[in-house]
């Protein structure tokens, strides 16, 4: 199967699409350890033998063995340990209740913080942003989201977004922007130094020294979305000398 796999890479897949599973290969959804199974990323999903195309897009692989299909979408579907921006709707007792753009609210107790304990409460309200990660995600059960790591720290989870924008890209920007060496991202950083918050679930948080660049930031990077290297470069060279 795998052999089928390499043959497809850079191919566009449809939802329903099968690849038949070898017997003397191994595939593994969690496992990374052993070069000759094969990882299903996003978009495929193992079916007793054979490994099925869930998502419409273009079959991407990294070596050794992993495979996933890239994809446009904008609806977000909660995966554990991704790490999302959310929006505080409502207090109820001991639990915050997160819009986080998926198809149900997803909860986050208060003791999720770092410090935080029943008598050092975070100062939480209603419509504050929190960047959080997905402790439960599955089908069966109500998302739940936490504000530290597995060592009780932050490590830049929690409540923030003060004099910042929030708005929303599709999820194949944000893959884009999250690879390391992003050139998307440098770029911007030599135009308009700013702070930028990506969450996975297609939620973007930027702020630059004024109001005036903020909008900006967010413009570039909305625009950014379908453009080719060379049309972005063309785009920032022209907000760069002032002609936009």
């Amino acid at each position: 199967m795998e052999s089928c796999l390499k043959d497809q890479i850079g191919a566009v897949l449809l939802p329903g699409d099968v690849f038949t599973f070898i017997k003397t290969e191994t595939i593994s959804l969690t496992d990374t350890s052993k070069a000759e199974k094969i990882i299903c990323g996003p978009g495929l999903r193992r079916n007793g033998d054979d490994v099925v195309v869930c998502k419409s897009g273009v079959l991407r692989h990294k070596h050794p063995n992993l495979y996933w299909v890239d994809s446009q979408q904008r609806r977000y579907v909660p995966v554990k340990g991704e790490s999302v921006i959310g929006i505080i709707t409502t207090k109820s007792g001991d639990v915050f209740k997160v819009d986080v753009g998926g198809s149900e609210q997803a909860s986050l107790s208060y003791l999720a913080f770092e410090g935080a304990t029943k008598r050092n409460r975070p100062n939480v309200q209603v419509g504050d942003l929190v960047y959080a990660q997905f402790l439960i995600a599955n089908k069966d059960m109500e998302p739940e989201l936490v504000c530290i790591d597995s060592s009780g720290r932050a490590n830049g989870l929690g409540v923030f977004g003060a004099g910042g924008l929030l708005f929303k890209v599709s999820l194949g920007l944000v893959r884009r922007l999250l690879a390391p060496q992003n050139e998307i991202v440098k770029d911007l950083e030599k135009l308009y130094p700013c702070e930028l918050v990506v969450g996975m679930n297609g939620r973007l948080w930027a702020r630059a020294a004024t109001v005036q660049k903020t909008l900006i930031v967010a413009n570039l990077l909305e625009s950014s979305e379908n453009m080719t290297a060379q049309q972005r470069r063309t785009l920032f060279k022209r907000v760069a000398d002032g002609n936009l």
